[in-house]
């Protein structure tokens, strides 16, 4: 097991860009190497060893590869952007774009998450033991599909647009949501414990259920009776009618 330890040396208020912190991208390095391994911050490139104190310990394979952060990263974006495999610890609170593109690995956050947390992402988890900001695992504009796969566990609220184009995968929220959740979606499931308001517009595919209430329910989704998941009957809506979808809303 190799186990890589960060912690901010001072607060920043210039962004750091890093998305080179991956286990993919440290598994065997020594604590040399990692600290020699550059990040974007503002128009220029800086070494990791000059924002953080870096400790390692043992050397393994990226899959047995665990990074922790220490404290306040929130102005620190694109943790574990792209990564594969290994673990990655957050015990504060984190930037945007954490796990963006993410193809496999866990990522915990013990704290709360800047916008686009899990965007595009395509394999592996992300437990958020807090809240989350904007576009939760959706997709950067222009994008028609935002997640592909994996899981993503909210235990707290998240704002708007929630899976936007979402395609596959699947995202739980354990309190309230924003405006829009699900929009534009065409495949996955996203399960909202708590409220939300105007969810699966313009839904093509995929499954929306939703424990709590509804505020603004789109006019566009057709009643269809009822349909018991894991136990609990729910009112089956089929729609988004507008767009010719077959998404399937299911609300208690």
């Amino acid at each position: 097991m190799q186990v890589v330890k960060f912690s901010l040396k001072k607060a920043n208020k210039i962004p750091i860009e890093a998305d080179t912190v991956t286990p993919d991208n440290f598994a065997g390095k020594t604590k040399e190497e990692i600290e020699a391994i550059l990040v974007w911050y503002g128009n220029g490139q800086c070494p990791l060893g000059d924002f953080f104190t870096v400790e390692v310990e043992g050397s393994d394979s990226a899959e047995n590869t665990k990074i922790v952060f220490e404290g306040d990263v929130s102005r620190v974006k694109r943790i574990g952007q792209g990564m594969s495999t290994g673990e990655i610890e957050i015990n504060g609170n984190v930037d945007m774009h954490c796990g963006f593109g993410m193809k496999g690995g866990k990522i915990v956050i013990n704290g709360d998450a800047d916008s686009w947390l899990g965007c595009e992402m395509k394999g592996g988890e992300i437990i958020l033991n807090g809240s989350a900001a904007y576009y939760v695992g959706s997709g950067y504009r222009g994008e028609a599909c935002g997640m592909r796969g994996g899981k993503i566990t909210i235990n707290g609220n998240a704002r708007d647009y929630l899976g936007e184009h979402m395609c596959g995968g699947e995202i739980l929220v354990t309190g309230n949501v924003g405006l829009l959740p699900a929009v534009s979606n065409n495949g996955g499931t996203i399960v909202i414990e708590g409220n939300a308001t105007m969810p699966a517009s313009e839904m093509k595919n995929g499954t929306v259920i939703i424990k709590g209430k509804i505020s603004d329910m789109l006019p566009s989704y057709k009643e269809d009776g009822t349909e018991e998941v894991e136990g609990i009957t729910y009112r089956k809506f089929v729609g988004d009618v507008n767009a010719g979808g077959k998404g399937m809303l299911l609300v208690k």
